[in-house]
């Protein structure tokens, strides 16, 4: 099926130095991005986002997308749509918006048969061809940076600014900053301690440990929990990956670990102590680990407008537990 074009994009393109959000009490509203700048000439009606996360912006400030990247992690009842969200269409008194399927990519067919007025995506992984392709469909808020290294201020910041709703993402901003500042005072063990986290290790083999880095929304995420970035995790870091590996043999860089962060069960917590290298970090030897399951708390380690909210005192609280053990 050929890809229906809905209008002409309202983008320009830059190569000059981006300039700096514009005031989303009117438009023009101008956005830079690592693709260059989007211009959106007037207030958007019709909001449609891609990848993950993005659509909790427009909800969390109470407009209903028309069409979504349907829930592919942690969802508990296989429906496509996390319950925080579930809860905040309801509270809007609105059905659920077109999911696009992304397992394969983005469903540009999907996206442009919604009709959007713009496409928020400063989180996400777009490649500048999905860019261009996109952009064709309507205007395209893309990530600053890098792929998947959007924090969830900047990805609220630039989100908001797209639908010309600035003042009201700066305002939620501060109400999760005052909500996270809430919880962490009933839970002062995870003051000063460092954290990492682990990713899609095999059981079978840990010979090599795949971590995600300090550009990492997970990672990021840690320093708004009261927890320190470890320098054998910054040291490792390259410039605008989200992701790295090393090799098990040179499992001793990370002593300066407090706790690990996974996603995995049981069995990949036997596999990390039985590992005659794994076994060498303290975090695993004072089993100082967060396991965390596909199910939604399981998302709480990548923060979103609504998913922080939902999830905060249980992720929270599994990493206290996991502090008090590194002490």
């Amino acid at each position: 099926m050929t890809m229906r074009i809905l209008r002409p994009a309202m983008l320009v393109l830059m190569t000059a130095a981006a300039p700096a959000l514009a005031d989303e009490a009117g438009f023009p509203v101008s956005i830079p991005h690592a693709f260059g700048t989007t211009t959106i000439t007037e207030k958007p009606l019709r909001v449609a986002t891609v990848a993950s996360g993005n659509h909790e912006v427009p909800l969390a400030l109470g407009v209903v997308p028309v069409g979504m990247a349907a829930a592919n992690y942690g969802d508990d009842d296989g429906d496509g749509v996390l319950p925080w969200v579930e809860e905040k269409l309801a509270e809007l008194g609105a059905d659920t918006p077109a999911l696009f399927d992304e397992g394969d990519g983005i469903d540009f067919e999907a996206v442009a048969a919604v009709d959007p007025d713009v496409i928020l995506a400063a989180y996400s992984g777009l490649t500048q061809s999905d860019y261009d392709t996109l952009s064709q469909i309507a205007p395209v808020v893309a990530y600053p940076d890098s792929p998947w290294t959007t924090d969830w201020r900047r990805m609220i910041q630039m989100n908001s600014a797209g639908m010309g709703m600035g003042a009201e993402g700066d305002a939620l901003i501060a109400r999760m900053e005052a909500q996270i500042a809430d919880t962490l005072a009933a839970h002062p063990a995870l003051q000063g301690k460092t954290a990492m986290f682990v990713t899609h290790l095999d059981t079978t083999n840990l010979s090599v440990v795949n971590f995600y880095t300090a550009n990492d929304t997970r990672v990021k995420f840690f320093q708004d929990l009261g927890l320190s970035m470890p320098k054998s995790v910054v040291d490792a870091t390259q410039p605008g990956k989200f992701a790295g590996s090393v090799s098990a043999e040179n499992i001793d860089a990370f002593e300066d670990v407090d706790i690990v962060v996974t996603y995995g069960n049981l069995l990949l917590l036997a596999a990390m102590k039985a590992d005659p290298l794994v076994s060498h970090m303290p975090a695993v030897a004072h089993g100082s680990i967060v396991m965390l399951k596909n199910d939604p708390v399981g998302n709480a380690a990548n923060p979103t407008p609504l998913g922080i909210a939902w999830v905060l005192d249980d992720y929270v609280a599994m990493l206290a537990e996991a502090a008090q053990k590194a002490e």
